[in-house]
């Protein structure tokens, strides 16, 4: 009878925790999931060749290819406007990107810790 008791409470604190941690991950807010997801493909994305089209004060729009596949997205950096130039045509042109290789459509050209933008921009 202990052993059962004993059994129950530990599976019942697990639960608990299980739901704790599930409800944190899904309340967590929108801009944080981006910036993990940033710092995450600039830590284990495999770089590759872009070329920026167009900058505006919240979008960096580029094209790249990756085996034969022609991608052409935009990146969300308003929270990395400090990491830009005042004069955002100057990103305009080649650069570098970092793309995770089972999903390589998941890309980012700049993070706070990497930036594939070219030098002087």
């Amino acid at each position: 009878m202990n052993l059962q008791l004993v059994l129950l409470a530990g599976f019942s604190v697990f639960l608990l925790a299980a739901g704790v941690a599930i409800l944190f991950r899904v309340r967590r807010d929108p801009n944080e999931r981006e910036k993990r997801r940033r710092l995450a493909v600039a830590q284990r994305g495999r770089m590759g060749e872009a070329m920026v089209t167009d900058v505006n004060e919240s979008n960096l729009h580029y094209t790249y290819s990756i085996a034969g596949v022609a991608y052409n997205t935009a990146q969300d950096v308003a929270a990395l406007r400090p990491l830009l130039p005042e004069d955002l045509a100057t990103l305009i042109g080649n650069a570098h990107m970092k793309y995770m290789v089972n999903n390589p459509e998941n890309s980012i050209i700049i993070s706070e810790l990497w930036s594939g933008l070219k030098k002087g921009a």
